[in-house]
């Protein structure tokens, strides 16, 4: 059972979901207006958000900037009825992990659910990775740079992490699509390349020298290099 925290101000889409994600065992926490949501964010934690991007008193972006921080460790997915891609982009490069567009299928939100909730719990048996001044610790989820850490979403640490299983490697798109997001992906993988974005400003901002590269390999994936 996972504490699930969704932001949603239609009544009966939020009590649809609501119910079906009781039913499925999870605990959820329903904030109706961006406001309550924030202050929910602040005083307790949750393992995934689902947040509607359409509030009536906040923009569901600017919710999401401010849950970020408080929740840095929880999965952020977007429910949104735009499909303009820009409005997608700026929800991932705000904070959010994945997006759902509305009407939302029952079945492949679950399925989404369940793939980040399961991703989110992997990796405690696995040794620490060392590449250059770089560290992944799989058990705690944590990438530090000559000891400061570096505070990745869920989803950056995932796909850094998975890069990271096969340094100099290539990876194509669609196998990074489906093993850190979902098989079933329905979305634009324009969210693969707005987290592998983050990621390297992140990594360049760190300030050393010994740091590995993300790759951009066009017309296929991307491959993770060591430092020489």
């Amino acid at each position: 059972m996972a504490r699930l925290l969704l932001v949603e101000d239609d009544e009966t889409i939020g009590g649809a979901l609501a119910r079906s994600l009781t039913l499925h065992g999870h605990e959820v926490v329903w904030s109706q207006d961006g406001g309550a949501a924030v202050r929910e964010g602040a005083r307790a934690s949750f393992d995934l958000v689902l947040l509607d991007l359409g509030l009536p008193d906040l923009d569901g972006i600017a919710v999401c900037r401010e849950l970020r921080p408080a929740l840095p460790d929880a999965v952020i997915v977007m429910l949104t009825a735009r499909d303009e891609e820009m409005d997608v982009v700026l929800g991932l490069e705000s904070g959010a992990d994945d997006y759902l567009v509305k009407p939302v299928r029952l079945g492949e939100l679950h399925a989404r659910v369940r793939a980040h909730l399961r991703r989110a719990e992997a990796g405690g048996h696995q040794p620490p990775t060392e590449l250059g001044d770089l560290v992944l610790d799989f058990a705690s989820r944590r990438v530090t740079v000559n000891g400061g850490e570096l505070h990745l979403r869920p989803r950056e640490y995932d796909l850094l992490a998975r890069l990271a299983a096969n340094p100099g490697v290539a990876v194509s798109r669609d196998v990074l699509i489906a093993e850190v997001w979902d098989e079933n992906w329905f979305g634009s993988t324009k969210t693969l390349d707005v987290h592998v974005a983050s990621i390297r400003r992140q990594l360049a901002a760190a300030g050393s020298v010994r740091m590995p590269t993300i790759v951009t390999l066009r017309g296929h994936g991307y491959r993770l290099d060591p430092p020489a």
